[in-house]
């Protein structure tokens, strides 16, 4: 997700680099979203992890 946060946010400088400045705009705030979503789910998993500890060890 975080890779697709890199690309949209790539795409929006090029486009901006053209003059496409609609299409730039809409990118840039598809890779704000992205990467808001995205640190959101690792706070989230990191709660997770830290709340339930190690799991299990292996069946032997």
């Amino acid at each position: 997700m975080l890779g697709w946060a890199v690309f949209f946010l790539i795409l929006a400088l090029v486009a901006a680099l053209f003059g496409f400045g609609g299409i730039a705009a809409v990118a840039t705030d598809i890779a704000v979203i992205l990467f808001v979503v995205f640190i959101a789910l690792f706070v989230a998993t990191l709660f997770v992890h830290l709340v339930r500890g190690r799991g299990p060890p292996p069946p032997v």
